[in-house]
């Protein structure tokens, strides 16, 4: 106010230090200030799982335990519609429902929409033949072989009682099955057939020129004999031994002429024994898609 005088300095003071930034407005700082402050205050979250892994494939909770923690109680599942269900929306009515006359007709009536023939015709119209009855008998199918299986290739065995061992392929049968043996004196694997949907070609081979297998070794060589149930009759109440499945000379003479000639091609090779001897198996960390035969 007019009149009062100003407060006099005293020789030791000093004026108070304005403070840096208090006389401008928010709107008067940087931009680069107030994205520095937004880096500083962001950090950077790592995905982690909730459910901590004590061991390889094992987790510390259970199924039913995660349900709950990621509350999947409250999310709404509705399962996909079915092609069966889409059809029936989509097909159009068989029956309509028409108004009728008079009292005692109960006022409305349902009538299908496309009617049935008053009269089938006498002679039976020819149908086309399906394509399943049209398609060719098994016997008459081309016989198709992988380019990677010819005579003396090591297969190995993927299905069967003999899985895993490795084999010596010999010939084609009529039905398309490979004709193998193991030798039996190598790995026990005996002259059997095999599909070669299941079966592995190895860069492996054996050299077969001059080894002469039976002709009679086909389909109907290696087709199960039935065995004779025995029949319950007078006297023969006690009676129940089955007939039991014997080899028959012929296989073992066909076995040893076909597996003397195999063995004395393999011992000109060497380690090529120990190799048909040993079985094949996956471990882990080893993938079947990167290995090479």
């Amino acid at each position: 106010m007019a009149g009062e005088k100003a407060p006099e300095k005293k020789p030791g003071e000093k004026k108070p230090a304005k403070k840096k930034g208090a006389g401008k407005k928010p709107a008067e700082q940087k931009p680069s200030q107030k994205a520095a402050g937004d880096k500083k205050k962001r950090v950077k979250k790592y995905h982690a799982s909730r459910n901590p892994v004590l061991a390889r494939g094992i987790g510390r909770y259970s199924r039913s335990a995660m349900y709950a923690r990621k509350a999947l109680y409250k999310r709404k599942y509705t399962a996909p519609e079915t092609k069966i269900e889409k059809k029936k929306k989509e097909m159009p009515r068989a029956t309509i429902t028409k108004p009728v006359g008079g009292d005692k007709n109960g006022g409305s009536r349902v009538v299908k929409i496309r009617k049935m023939p008053r009269y089938l015709p006498r002679r039976d119209v020819p149908r086309k033949l399906l394509r399943a009855m049209a398609r060719k008998p098994f016997c008459e199918h081309k016989r198709r072989l992988r380019a990677s299986i010819t005579p003396g290739t090591v297969l190995i065995l993927l299905t069967g009682r003999h899985r895993g061992k490795r084999v010596v392929f010999l010939k084609q049968l009529d039905t398309g099955l490979l004709l193998v043996t193991g030798p039996l004196a190598v790995n026990r694997v005996p002259l059997r057939r095999a599909h070669q949907k299941f079966v592995i070609a190895t860069s492996t081979k054996v050299d077969l020129t001059g080894v002469k297998i039976p002709k009679h070794l086909t389909d109907s060589y290696f087709k199960k004999k039935r065995l004779r149930k025995p029949k319950h009759q007078e006297g023969e109440i006690f009676d129940t031994e089955k007939e039991k499945y014997e080899l028959t000379e012929q296989r073992k003479t066909d076995q040893k002429a076909v597996d003397s000639q195999i063995l004395a091609r393999i011992r000109k090779v060497p380690q090529l024994r120990g190799y048909l001897r040993s079985t094949f198996s996956l471990s882990n960390g080893v993938y079947p898609h990167k290995l090479v035969f």
